[in-house]
């Protein structure tokens, strides 16, 4: 699903009277209150959904998979979502339903 996809979806949810335009804004605002939510280390947590945070990640010895070559990885900071537990019995009753399974693929 891409960017446009969500705010067609979100124009037919909230039905005639508001523009495909207007529906972007509203997409285009949440997207940005998250970024700079996170940009700032705060939390953003949306009930029934999930809780978007930043993570601290370690740094770690990797490999280039061209040379095999070790290559250290510094410690950085990572976005991260945790899915609800509503999201998340949603997402695996897929399996249930017959439709695609074990959540890999990308649907379009």
């Amino acid at each position: 699903m891409t960017k446009a996809d969500l705010v067609e979806q979100v124009a037919e949810a909230i039905g005639p009277g508001v523009t495909r335009r207007d529906c972007a804004l509203v997409v285009d605002g949440f997207l940005n209150a998250v970024k700079q939510a996170l940009a700032r280390g705060e939390h953003i947590e949306i009930r029934g959904f999930g809780t978007f945070k930043v993570r601290r990640r370690r740094a770690r010895m990797a490999r280039n998979p061209r040379t095999g070559e070790a290559v250290a990885v510094p410690a950085r900071w990572a976005p991260a979502f945790k899915p609800s537990r509503l999201l998340r019995g949603q997402v695996e009753r897929l399996d249930e339903d017959g439709s695609p399974g074990g959540g890999h693929g990308h649907s379009r």
